[in-house]
């Protein structure tokens, strides 16, 4: 097994001639001395490469099916000095059956054949004319290329750390396809070998069935269908090649290409064995699957480090892609919306009141608190925002949640907290010129106490505005912004706030809100709890003092997510943060996520009511549990010898 469990894997198209297994072999064989070159452990090629699907009638001569058992002999021994493993098609004869079967190959050797279960024979597809269904002739073994091997559809394979399965085209099509008991019976990575012709709409479809069966399995999927060179006398075929892993596509073919293709991605084992291990109701059926367990052959491949990725990694895991942004943050807003007014009605509350500060997640839950009121056909004007200047107040937030607040139509309310904090540190002895934690914390709990006192004034509920990097992080004060009747932001990490607030702009096309959603995404994150500059400028960002919530929202999604360690977070940042950050910034601020992470649990172990929106949350009720005194110091070692 590598070190961070991927594996290179391939989808080859090489280009055919119809009933030519000799030009096919070795068509095949430069796509696989080309994938060898570029890492890759296992390459797939389409359904009946070796013939050509078109064959017809063809098929059902003995000299075509000798051929294509010849060629892939003579492959075997021109390949068998290649590190990589590969998967042919081609017709096998088995006893008086004519099979539509899977050679699976490494080092000369034939490990397996699987044949072809489902047999389309409807509109342009007459299969069952030449070739007997895997259910029909039942399995056992087959003699090719002088070798006895194992053949059916029982079949599991190991090569380089990874377990995989095969299942050929109409397979993937079927109701309880071949590919959903290989994942149960282990199988982390399906290669399908297809024939799939193209027609208008049917690619679209396609892929969506790649990607829905790779997310149902919790496996990778590598999907590879014949292209230029089979016989258009009736249909045409566009060479479509897909890699997938749990529903996220990672390369994908150019199609009707005249040239051959060959497409590689490294799949996360690792990923997949964490979501398989979580996952009770996989493991639920895997554990029945059991009870019947399938051959497993090993290869005897050694697994190999991947030091190096060719797939993307976002560097905002968290916010939505260009071409779903508008769909997603409108699911993110419904779905807070939906939180808030269900709460609204619970508490019977009057108003709605939460503190309005200029910057971003004050603006996020002012936005969603409109929206609120809007569904439950409520007046804006039962929201109360409350600016409250403090020692750190600039001209710039605070002109922006006054404007904010006006053009929303919502009640402005505004409490100066600098008297009450100064007769606080009186109170308690504090020097006022001593800006500590004292001094800053004093700030955010009179605030909390300001909003806490207004809505029970007003028969309300304190809106918290607290996102989810920040309960991470524990950036917030404890009983201070940390506290609310409903954090309406708890699920929102902070690089996907900004994101929200952008999008919400786009919305507000012209208008002063626009402008000042704006100015308010570029303004520097700050608590502004102490003093602004001679200039007025903001002194105290958050960034310069915890670290780019860029990247910690990156170890967040990769901790929580998939449980990753520290090694793996980091050689997935350097990959992503390739060109923004060096590995030595990326190392300081991972050993600063992990000692504030462990550190600051306490602080949500009485996390207030909030929705979940994504796949990550920090509800001690809904989704993480641990001790407030658990030791950090595991992964602070691991973080501690990174290179």
């Amino acid at each position: 097994m590598n070190d961070f469990g991927f594996i290179k894997v391939g989808a080859a198209v090489p280009s055919v001639k119809v009933a030519d297994p000799a030009y096919n072999a070795a068509e095949m064989e430069a796509c696989i001395i080309r994938a060898a070159q570029e890492g890759v452990r296992a390459v797939v090629f389409p359904e009946l490469g070796l013939t050509g699907y078109t064959c017809g009638d063809l098929f059902s001569k003995p000299l075509l099916t000798q051929a294509a058992e010849r060629v892939l002999g003579g492959l075997l021994r021109r390949t068998e000095q290649l590190d990589i493993l590969f998967i042919a098609g081609l017709p096998v004869q088995a006893g008086s059956s004519l099979l539509n079967a899977a050679a699976v190959c490494y080092r000369g050797e034939i490990l397996g054949v699987v044949a072809k279960t489902y047999l389309p024979n409807y509109h342009e597809f007459y299969e069952q004319r030449w070739f007997t269904s895997s259910l029909e002739w039942g399995g056992g073994e087959v003699s090719l290329c002088g070798q006895t091997v194992p053949a059916g559809t029982d079949l599991l394979f190991e090569a380089g750390g990874m377990k995989f399965g095969v299942e050929i085209c109409e397979d993937l099509w079927a109701v309880v396809p071949p590919s959903s008991r290989l994942v149960l019976q282990g199988a982390e990575v399906i290669f399908n070998l297809s024939a799939s012709n193209a027609l208008a709409g049917k690619y679209a479809y396609v892929q969506e069935l790649v990607r829905q069966q790779s997310a149902r399995g919790l496996c990778g999927y590598v999907y590879a269908s014949c292209g230029f060179g089979e016989s258009t006398t009736d249909v045409v075929f566009s060479g479509n090649a897909l890699i997938y892993e749990n529903g996220t596509p990672l390369a994908f073919s150019e199609r009707f290409s005249a040239k051959p293709q060959l497409i590689c991605a490294e799949i996360d084992l690792e990923r997949i064995r964490t979501d398989r291990a979580v996952n009770t109701t996989f493991r639920a059926d895997a554990a029945y699957e059991a009870a019947e367990p399938y051959e497993c052959i090993e290869s005897g491949m050694p697994a190999v480090s991947v030091s190096r990725l060719s797939r993307f990694i976002s560097p905002l895991p968290f916010v939505p892609k260009a071409g779903a942004l508008h769909e997603n943050c409108q699911e993110i807003f419904n779905i807070q919306v939906t939180g808030l007014a269900t709460r609204l009605l619970a508490a019977h509350a009057k108003t709605a009141v939460l503190g309005i500060s200029g910057g971003l997640d004050s603006t996020l839950a002012l936005l969603v608190c409109a929206k609120t009121f809007d569904k439950l056909g409520w007046p804006r004007k039962n929201i109360i925002g409350v600016t409250m200047p403090g020692f750190g107040t600039t001209d710039r937030t605070y002109q922006n949640a006054l404007c904010l607040m006006k053009e929303l139509g919502v009640t402005k309310r505004e409490v100066n907290i600098k008297k009450a904090c100064e007769q606080h540190f009186c109170d308690i002895g504090h020097d006022p010129k001593q800006k500590d934690a004292t001094y800053e914390n004093t700030q955010a709990r009179e605030r909390t106490q300001v909003l806490m006192d207004i809505a029970n004034q007003t028969g309300g509920i304190v809106v918290g505005t607290g996102d989810l990097s920040e309960l991470a992080l524990g950036w917030a004060t404890y009983n201070g912004d940390h506290m609310s009747m409903y954090g309406v932001n708890a699920g929102v990490p902070k690089t996907l706030v900004r994101s929200l607030v952008l999008w919400a702009a786009q919305q507000e096309t012209g208008s002063k809100t626009q402008a000042v959603l704006n100015d308010i995404a570029d303004t520097p994150i700050s608590p502004e709890l102490l003093p602004a500059t001679e200039k007025g400028h903001i002194a105290q960002k958050t960034e310069d003092l915890v670290g780019p919530y860029e990247l910690h929202d990156f170890f967040l999604f990769y901790f929580l997510r998939y449980g990753f360690g520290p090694a793996k977070i980091y050689f997935l940042a350097k990959h992503a943060f390739d060109k923004k950050f060096t590995a030595a910034v990326i190392k300081k601020w991972l050993l600063v996520f992990f000692r504030r992470f462990f550190a600051q649990q306490f602080k949500r172990s009485c996390l207030p009511d909030g929705p979940k929106v994504g796949t990550v949350g920090l509800s001690p009720r809904g989704d993480w549990r641990m001790p407030s005194d658990a030791s950090a110091q595991v992964w602070l070692t691991e973080a501690e010898n990174l290179r």
